[in-house]
């Protein structure tokens, strides 16, 4: 079974403007969370990294097409190519539409800002001719334009709620000229309604689809990307408040016809938009209720009063400190909400009737203390506190080494990042105790490896813990082994969350990713072939120092009942188990870790430490090729017991005897996957 692609990335290196790949990311996250990551690369991810075995879609946005060549052409272009040609899906929106086709004729007969010229990847085997319409300045809104363009329902068969006109917002964009050419493998999608500017033969197609191989292609010149709800007044643009009116009152069938631009190019589209969640007030209580009290005194150096109200003013955020008693004030309600842009008033994104794009950095945070009580059900109703720590009082009964992570929990049903929140605010986190957790049901900023976001929908345990690390032990006991522990004790805490549970196909992939036998996979279900595992799951460690200690933040995000995008530990379990119940759960985590990291801590990273990282991982015995050796050939056998890196023996070129030279393999730091790209330092 080929694994799911999961990846939409987006172009964002030479050539973008900021707000063409703000649109682009704003609105395929909304069409495709939770069944895609939308992530932005630049350049030189596209040349360097192994971005195409993971991507569903390539997306080029908006901005001038010259800097993509001149970033791209050769290499990159080679690359992109193949990518669509084997099989791979390209969208490209304006100037990532000029790029896509076999010839680009710009502005012509307009010294200044002419151009003309072939393009090397020719997904339309023809010439893309612009502006289809006069006035388009670079880096201004005074050639913007609503355009309409008329939909061929034909190109969309059995899609429903195709609409047979969209308005769209143009500024640039080109015509495909002679798109309906027999001799060419392309169908156009929808042509502009208005008279354009420029000769585009019979059909002035505006929208068209390409087929490229094994591949496709969608290019269109006008954005139907752009939501206008993110379009800024722009008062000296004569026209451009009907603009935004117009572009408004048609945003229905620009929505439905992107979407089906999006099914069509073989994605898996959300039902509804998804829209732009609020966030929510954090809870922050204790296992003793009492004793939050002496953490509130720990933050009393960073908290500043002003109007009788209690503040932190960090790095990152600012956070509103109130009881239970006085949350509902509605002068503090309103320092939640961020201002409307046209109006200066406050409105609540997700009641907005279009929801636009926002800075959450400057929204407050609330936090709500509960000192004398757990938070009530109707406060969290997606999130059991007495479940939580009932669960962490009864998993400590057998650990002996359990005995803090987890007394202090702080939770909100929606969060921008659970470990931004944390690591970003260093005034906060350097007068956090170990074992301090942040959980939230949903992230609308969620991070992972490099540029990478975790798909966290709701249905997922979303957790970070900190963790204080006493400079003195960290050369005898490296911080990068916390991830490698935190691994274990998460797919520990799975097979012991309950009686029953030992056996669920769950693994880690090197160094610190969760996999799950995918129970859609045919054949035998105790298989430990790594190609029938996918990830449902990962932790990403931050680090800081502060007074003697390496804060480490250790971010765990992993799919609990929800399906998307891959599968989930409910997925997994025989009829007679009952679902996992994410609370309970999470203590379990806290519980395995905090033991773990305390043997770590006494006696660093043991035989039996190491036996345990290996009882669960993919990894034995697994024939890697390195790129960057020319293609060599190595069996991993195990993790160097210094920085943790892939420990392997070399093969030989025509056979898989070891030819009795030991490597370290460590990752070159991509994106995307470990294993491609491994580097070797002989051992």
């Amino acid at each position: 079974m080929t694994p799911r692609k999961l990846n939409v990335l987006v172009y964002n290196g030479a050539g973008t403007t900021v707000e063409s790949v703000k649109h682009a990311i704003y609105s395929l996250r909304r069409l495709l969370a939770p069944n895609y990551a939308v992530i932005p690369v630049t350049d030189a991810v596209l040349l360097k990294e192994p971005w195409a075995p993971s991507c569903a879609l390539l997306v080029f946005p908006g901005g001038a097409d010259l800097g993509y060549c001149r970033a791209l052409n050769g290499e990159g272009n080679s690359i992109i190519s193949r990518y669509v040609r084997r099989g791979g899906r390209y969208l490209g929106f304006c100037a990532g539409a000029y790029y896509g086709c076999q010839r680009c004729e710009f502005e012509v007969g307009n010294r200044p800002m002419e151009v003309i010229g072939s393009r090397e990847l020719a997904f339309f085997p023809g010439t893309c001719r612009g502006g289809a319409f006069k006035g388009f300045q670079y880096n201004s809104e005074k050639g913007a334009r609503a355009v309409r363009i008329r939909v061929r329902e034909a190109a969309f068969q059995g899609a429903s709620g195709v609409p047979e006109v969209v308005t769209s917002y143009y500024n640039g964009g080109g015509t495909f000229v002679d798109a309906n050419d027999p001799n060419h493998d392309v169908e156009v999608l929808a042509s502009y309604d208005d008279k354009i500017d420029v000769d585009g033969g019979t059909e002035n197609a505006a929208v068209v689809y390409c087929r490229v191989g094994q591949g496709a292609a969608i290019l269109t010149g006008p954005h139907p990307e752009f939501a206008p709800a993110n379009l800024s007044p722009h008062y000296d643009v004569d026209g451009y408040d009907e603009l935004i009116a117009s572009l408004r009152a048609g945003d229905g069938n620009r929505v439905s016809f992107l979407k089906a631009c999006l099914a069509k190019l073989g994605l898996e589209v959300s039902q509804e938009s998804s829209g732009v969640p609020s966030l929510s007030r954090l809870h922050l209580s204790s296992l003793v209720s009492s004793n939050l009290d002496d953490l509130l005194y720990a933050w009393e150096e960073i908290i500043s009063k002003e109007d009788g109200e209690e503040y932190i003013r960090a790095e990152h955020d600012t956070f509103h400190l109130e009881r239970p008693e006085t949350r509902w004030s509605m002068g503090q309600l309103k320092e939640t909400l961020p201002p409307n842009e046209n109006t200066t008033e406050l409105t609540t994104p997700s009641s907005a009737a279009d929801e636009a794009m926002i800075d959450y950095t400057t929204v407050v945070k609330h936090i709500t203390t509960h000192g004398d009580a757990w938070p009530e059900a109707k406060a969290t109703p997606y999130f059991n506190h007495h479940a939580f720590f009932s669960s962490l009082r009864e998993y400590r009964k057998g650990e002996a080494d359990a005995e803090e992570w987890g007394d202090f929990l702080m939770y909100g049903e929606v969060v921008t990042s659970t470990n931004t929140m944390l690591e970003k605010n260093f005034k906060l986190l350097s007068r956090l105790p170990s074992g301090f957790t942040l959980t939230a049901t949903t992230q609308v900023a969620g991070r992972g490896r490099g540029s990478n976001v975790w798909v966290s929908p709701a249905g997922s345990l979303l957790m970070s813990t900190v963790i204080n690390h006493p400079a003195h032990l960290a050369a005898s006991r490296p911080i990068v082994f916390i991830q490698y522990l935190a691994a274990v004790a998460t797919v520990q805490a799975i097979k012991s969350y309950d009686a029953g549970y030992e056996e669920l196909p769950v693994r880690l992939k090197w160094p610190n990713d969760i996999y799950a036998r995918d129970p859609r996979v045919e054949g035998d279900s105790s298989s430990s072939s790594s190609s029938a595992y996918v990830k449902i799951g990962g932790l990403l460690s931050n680090c800081a120092y502060s007074d003697g200690a390496y804060q480490v933040v250790l971010g765990l995000g992993i799919n609990v009942s929800n399906a998307r995008p891959t599968t989930s530990l409910d997925a997994l379990l025989p009829a007679h188990l009952a679902p996992f119940r994410i609370e309970k759960l999470a203590a379990r985590v806290l519980t395995r870790l905090e033991a773990l990291y305390k043997a770590f801590a006494r006696s660093g990273f043991t035989r039996e430490l190491e036996r345990a990282y290996y009882d669960e991982w993919l990894h034995g015995g697994q024939v890697v090729s390195l790129e960057a050796e020319g293609g060599a050939r190595a069996r991993i056998v195990g993790i160097t017991r210094d920085w943790g890196m892939l420990r392997a023996e070399e093969l030989g070129r025509d056979d898989d005897r070891p030819t009795g030279r030991t490597w370290a393999l460590q990752s070159d730091e991509n994106s995307f996957d470990f294993f491609k790209g491994l580097v070797r330092r002989k051992i």
